[in-house]
């Protein structure tokens, strides 16, 4: 009886520790999920949104690179493509998406108002 009884034990505590290691695992697994995300797919999304918002916000004017590293200015924007002005002869259709970087915008003319008071300003 008695080596029946220590056998008991031995099953009993062998299969407790299958447990314990499942439970560890499963925890490694977990945390390194969490450093996953934190590394890379979130600083992913924020690209990717960040991306959407210039596309959208890209307007006529507006000097551009493509993905094909075209670079030109914004002659007219559509529903889902961008008319870029390469040379003076030259405008060719690209798809929004298309759109890499916006690497400057058309400088807006101030009002003529404006620059003589800024000029007196500095005079003073």
């Amino acid at each position: 009886m008695n080596a029946i009884s220590k056998g008991l034990v031995l099953l009993q505590t062998a299969a407790a520790n299958p447990t314990g290691q499942m439970v560890s695992t499963l925890v490694t697994f977990g945390l390194v999920f969490v450093v996953f995300y934190f590394l890379i797919i979130r600083p992913q999304n924020k690209k990717q949104k960040e991306a959407k918002k210039m596309i959208e916000a890209v307007k006529k004017g507006d000097k551009i690179v493509t993905i094909g590293g075209v670079h030109g200015t914004v002659h007219a924007v559509k529903e889902g493509t961008v008319v870029v002005k390469v040379d003076d002869d030259c405008k060719i259709e690209f798809s929004k998406s298309a759109v890499a970087t916006v690497s400057a915008s058309r400088v807006e003319e101030k009002p003529a108002e404006a620059a003589p008071e800024k000029a007196e300003e500095e005079k003073k």
